[in-house]
Formats: C-alpha cells, structure tokens, sequence
C-alpha cells in the first residue's frame, strides 16, 4: 500500500504571526507522519492501493488529519489510532454535493 499524506494550508492564514514557521511545522508533521508513524501501512495489504491522508490546521491551529480517499474499515482504524496518539483530532468535514443523475 502506498501512504502520502499531504499538507493542507487552505484555511490557513499566511499573513498570521509565526507564519512561516507554522507551515514549515505541517510539513514536517506530514513527512513524519507518512514515513515514520504510517510507514506500517505500506507492508498492509491490499499491496497495490493508496492511501492519501491529509492534514492541516483548524482554526485554533490544532492539526487535524482526514483519509482523502476510500480504503478498508481496518486501514481506515488503523490511521485513527495512529493519528489520536499523535494528538491530532480528526477533520469534520460537510457533506459534499452528491452528484444526482437525470432520471
């Protein structure tokens, strides 16, 4: 299984104090995290998958983690408990727009 986790700065104001030194956290969290804390999940199987995670600040600039794409329930459980021990808190997200066909 592939792991990347990318680094997510769309709420994030570039213009806050300690700026710079915020992103270049993220991205660090982001390597750590895909090469160190998530490296397990590469010897998971299904082999030939992917697993894309991202991560970013919430307003109160606590990291928040989410799995961008669909994997197993067991993976998906695997990357909770991983991401909880590194005190990150899970990204709620809105419902997107569900794409609805012409009948």
């Amino acid at each position: 299984m592939t792991v990347t986790v990318v680094a997510i700065f769309d709420e994030f104001n570039p213009h806050a104090p300690l700026a710079k030194v915020l992103k270049e956290r993220l991205i660090r969290l982001a390597s750590d995290l895909q090469n160190v804390h998530l490296k397990s999940l590469a010897s998971m199987p299904p082999m030939d998958d992917d697993i894309v995670i991202y991560i970013s600040y919430n307003l109160k600039y606590s990291v928040r983690w989410r799995i961008a794409n669909d994997v197993p329930d067991f993976v998906e459980k695997e990357v909770a408990q991983i991401c909880a021990l590194q005190g990150y808190i899970v990204w709620k997200t809105s419902t997107v727009n569900v794409f609805k066909g012409n009948k």
